[in-house]
């Protein structure tokens, strides 16, 4: 399946998990109120036996079944829809909930230094914002990513993880969470999560009644029957976490099948990932986790967290053996991988083991970063963007891995810092004339946080030294750094960024595609904005359509074509939809903003054809800019389709691709 297929059948998945909670919290209320009728002596025990059906039912008082069917339905409900929103969508709040730490700055500790490396080459590469990553101190080996979207998400791992693992395991560990927050999981994790916590409460209730219940005096006429209650309580809702562990367990075994196998097509090592789950087999502690949360989020880690003594029924992933054995068939089945410790970590565990890293420097020696980006031109003519969307591929592995090492070293720790992010940021936007430029840095100077003009005039210096192509890598990287800014910091600097750029009267598209991509993200991590709920029909959104795409059609230079032409062209795609061109005096930039907020609620199996009219219109003159596949790969971004850089891929043996010259 593709990245579309699969965020349709992750929606659908979480239908059916809807349908089984609704059928458990039906099954709930039944018990519930079986269990208060007994205790208030409505049933005659003695006579149940001869009991029919019918008679059964006609002990029931309805009355008092409504009531508390209401009563169980707002119980769960609360439960549920609390522990949805104490998390609030928010990896952060997950990581924390486990003792998790920010790693803020490897320097000074390789192994924090190495996960960092990789999180941001697997970021870069998926065309993701860089996720935050915390440690979690554990000894064992194990991951997660949590979060409700690309944006908001966070990697958590264990210092057994980073310790234990060498370049080539962690890198498919993480390449194996990244396909999580690719395919759509995460969101249903969240969603678990809330639905067992909802209906658990009712054990909760149970072990409090059954305590005040045990706590009265001997004599108290309802000490018993508030007891009974109570441990009757305690047995249904423990027993609804039972069954609920099952779906829980049922439901996350193949979505690890599906990521372990997306770990290997992202890094074409099958032996990264299987080096990782032998290491798990061969550990003394292996996955587990001690920390008593660890339960709670055990579908959403890389491994079992928790060991199940009984019985395999309720693990939420695959037994080792039968993962490894999906990765590599002919595994002899030993777990006889020697330990790698903290210490034994150098400098040469940073980069790729040697038999990829000959293939990858040859690469680079071939092509230069600008000739990688120029493979965007064949990638978009022929569509191939849609077989990229959500995945990664060694192509683009490379592409981020190269990036890195070409990055300027003070832009790059710039990224990294809360200060001077900030100043990167509005470096980004700032006029090229000198007269408006002096304008935007005295206001800057007079409204920035402490610290943050410093850091504009000293990067200031070195900033021809950024190419185009390194600017949507630092903003993915600044987004991390920047989600750590307090709610102050960010609406000030979100006003400060919005005023600098309507200070100009005309607005580069460039300013206004970086001022969308930060938004999008930020503002659902501090809560400004919340994620939109619904799916939407393409003819739902025909004027949303024509806005982007006019948008689009009107950037461009649009050379040896009219602009009319090129959008009946981007037109094609979108079926029998009825739009048209529209002036480009009638085109407001907060018009496009809303049309791609409302085109993000597209039903997924939809935007593969928004983002084929949208390729269109960038390719109707047969000319495409490092600036327009960029804006292009944004756009992507701003309707939740994350796009990995537009490499072209080199043809593998026994493929037939398209010449790249074709249209």
């Amino acid at each position: 399946m593709n990245f579309f297929e699969l965020q349709d059948h992750a929606r659908q998945s979480t239908a059916r998990l809807m349908v089984l909670f609704t059928l458990a919290v039906f099954t709930l209320i039944i018990l519930i109120n079986l269990l208060v009728m007994f205790v208030l002596g409505q049933f005659d025990l003695q006579a149940m036996q001869d009991m029919s059906l019918k008679t059964f039912l006609m002990q029931f008082d309805w009355d008092i079944f409504l009531v508390i069917g209401l009563g169980v339905i707002a119980v769960v409900a609360f439960g549920s829809l609390y522990k949805i929103y104490s998390l609030g969508g928010s990896g952060e709040k997950v990581a924390e909930m486990m003792g998790g730490e920010l790693i803020v700055d490897g320097t000074g500790d390789m192994c924090k230094q190495r996960v960092l490396n990789v999180v941001e080459e697997m970021a870069i590469a998926s065309g993701t914002p860089v996720p935050p990553v915390y440690l979690l101190h554990e000894d064992g080996i194990n991951a997660f990513a949590a979060g409700d979207s690309p944006g908001n998400a966070v990697i958590g791992i264990t210092r057994g993880a980073i310790e234990k693992l060498n370049r080539d395991e962690l890198q498919g560990v993480i390449a194996h969470e990244f396909s999580h927050i690719l395919n759509g999981d995460m969101n249903l994790n969240l969603q678990l999560i809330g639905m067992l916590h909802g209906i658990m409460i009712f054990g909760l209730i149970g072990y409090y009644l059954l305590r005040a219940g045990g706590g009265r005096s001997r004599n108290s006429r309802n000490s018993g029957g508030v007891a009974v209650l109570g441990l009757g309580l305690m047995v249904i809702g423990y027993g609804g976490t039972f069954f609920g562990n099952l779906i829980k367990a049922s439901v996350n075994r193949q979505r690890e099948y599906l990521a372990d196998a997306s770990a290997v097509q992202f890094t074409r090592n099958p032996s990264g990932i299987a080096g990782a789950l032998k290491r798990i087999g061969g550990d003394t502690m292996g996955s587990v986790l001690r920390h008593p949360n660890g339960a709670e989020i055990s579908h959403a880690l890389f491994g079992d967290g928790i060991r199940h003594r009984f019985t395999g029924l309720f693990a939420t992933h695959p037994p080792l053996e039968q993962r490894i054995r999906r990765i590599e068939p002919d595994w002899n089945g030993k777990f006889d991988f020697p330990p790698i410790v903290g210490s034994q970590i150098t400098e040469k565990s940073f980069a790729p083991q040697a038999s990829h890293e000959h293939q990858r420097s040859e690469r680079f020696e071939r092509l230069g970063t600008v000739g990688l980006m120029a493979g965007a031109a064949a990638v978009i003519k022929n569509e191939a963007f849609l077989d990229r969307v959500g995945r990664l591929s060694d192509a683009q592995i490379d592409y981020a891995q190269q990036v890195l090492s070409e990055l300027p070293a003070a832009f790059k720790q710039a990224a990294h810092d809360q200060f001077a992010a900030r100043a990167l940021i509005y470096l980004m936007v700032l006029d090229t004339t000198l007269a408006m430029r002096e304008r935007q840095l005295q206001f800057l100077a007079a409204a920035a946080d402490d610290g943050v003009y410093a850091e504009i005039i000293r990067l200031a210096q070195q900033l021809p030294e950024l190419k185009l192509v390194y600017r949507l890598p630092l903003l993915d990287i600044a987004l991390s750094t920047l989600r750590q800014l307090s709610k102050r910091q960010y609406l000030l600097f979100k006003e400060n960024l919005t005023t600098v750029v309507a200070m100009n009267s005309t607005i580069r598209l460039f300013e206004w595609t970086l001022q969308q991509i930060l938004f999008h993200h930020l503002d659902l991590a501090f809560e400004e904005k919340k994620p939109q709920s619904g799916q939407l029909k393409l003819a739902q959104t025909a004027q949303a359509c024509a806005v982007v795409l006019s948008l689009l059609v009107h950037a461009g230079k649009q050379q040896g074509t009219s602009r009319e032409h090129a959008f009946a062209m981007a037109r094609e795609k979108l079926g029998d939809l009825e739009i048209a061109l529209l002036p480009a005096c009638e085109l407001k930039l907060e018009d496009a903003s809303s049309a791609l907020d409302q085109l993000a609620r597209l039903a997924p199996l939809a935007k593969p054809l928004l983002l084929k009219a949208c390729a269109r219109a960038i390719v109707a003159d047969q000319q495409i800019s490092i600036a327009e596949a960029e804006l292009f790969r944004a756009i992507a971004d701003l309707i939740d389709c994350p796009m990995p850089p537009l490499v072209d891929e080199p043809a593998r043996p026994g493929t037939n691709r398209e010449a790249s010259s074709a249209g």
